[in-house]
C-alpha cells in the first residue's frame, strides 16, 4: 500500500512538472510569436490588397526624414507663382516647418514688394534642391542646403544659386509637420545670379 502511494505521488509530481514545463514553453513561444508579429505592419492598398511592410527602428529613418523636411520647406518657401493665394498658402505651409527666422525673410520680402513684383510681372519661380548636408553627430543637427532658383520671366530665365543653413531640432509630428523636425536659425548664406538665358 505504501509503495503504491509513493508511486502515485511520484507520478503525480512528474505529471505536475511536465504540465508546468509545457505551460512555460507555451508562454515563451506565444511571447516570441507576438514579438515577431509586432515587427510586421499590414497595409491596405486602396482598400483592396493586403501588403506586408516591415517596421524599422525610427532612428534609422531620421537622416532621410531630415533631408526631406528641409527639401519640402525650400520647395514651399521658394517656389512662387503669380498668384497671391498660392504664394500665401505655400508660405503658410512652409512656416509650420521652421521657427520665426524664416518669417523674418518673408516679412522683409513682403515689405520690399518682392511678391507684388512676382504677381504683376507674371513671373514664376522654381527651386531645385541639389543636396542637403546634415551633421547628426551633435544635437541640434546642423544642415546646409545647396539649391538652384529658376526665375522664369516672359523674356528670359534667370538661374540663381541658393545656399542656406539651419539647425534641426526634434519636434512633435503632426499633419502640418509629418517628419517631426523644426528648423531653427534659418539663414540664406548665398543667393546670387549664375546666368541669364534668353527665351
Amino acid at each position: 500500500m505504501e509503495t503504491s502511494f509513493r508511486q502515485i505521488r511520484f507520478f503525480g509530481i512528474v505529471f505536475v512538472c511536465l504540465c508546468a514545463g509545457i505551460v512555460g514553453y507555451s508562454l515563451f513561444s506565444a511571447y516570441n510569436f507576438a514579438e515577431q508579429q509586432r515587427q510586421k505592419i499590414y497595409v491596405l492598398d486602396g482598400g483592396k490588397s493586403l501588403m506586408l511592410a516591415l517596421s524599422q527602428d525610427l532612428s534609422q529613418n531620421r537622416p532621410v526624414e531630415a533631408r526631406e523636411h528641409i527639401k519640402r520647406f525650400h520647395e514651399l518657401f521658394f517656389t512662387l507663382s503669380p498668384d497671391r493665394n498660392a504664394i500665401e498658402s505655400n508660405v503658410k505651409r512652409a512656416l509650420f516647418l521652421v521657427d520665426k527666422s524664416a518669417f523674418g525673410y518673408y516679412k522683409d520680402l513682403t515689405e520690399k514688394g518682392y511678391y507684388n513684383r512676382i504677381i504683376s510681372g507674371n513671373i514664376n519661380q522654381n527651386v531645385q534642391v541639389d543636396s542637403v548636408a546634415c551633421n547628426f553627430d551633435a544635437y541640434p543637427y546642423k544642415a546646409v542646403t545647396y539649391a538652384r532658383q529658376l526665375i522664369i520671366r516672359e523674356s528670359n530665365i534667370t538661374e540663381r544659386s541658393l545656399i542656406t543653413r539651419c539647425n534641426l531640432i526634434n519636434s512633435v509630428r503632426s499633419d502640418n509637420n509629418p517628419h517631426g523636425f523644426t528648423m531653427e536659425g534659418f539663414e540664406i548664406v548665398e543667393n546670387r545670379d549664375l546666368r541669364v538665358i534668353d527665351r
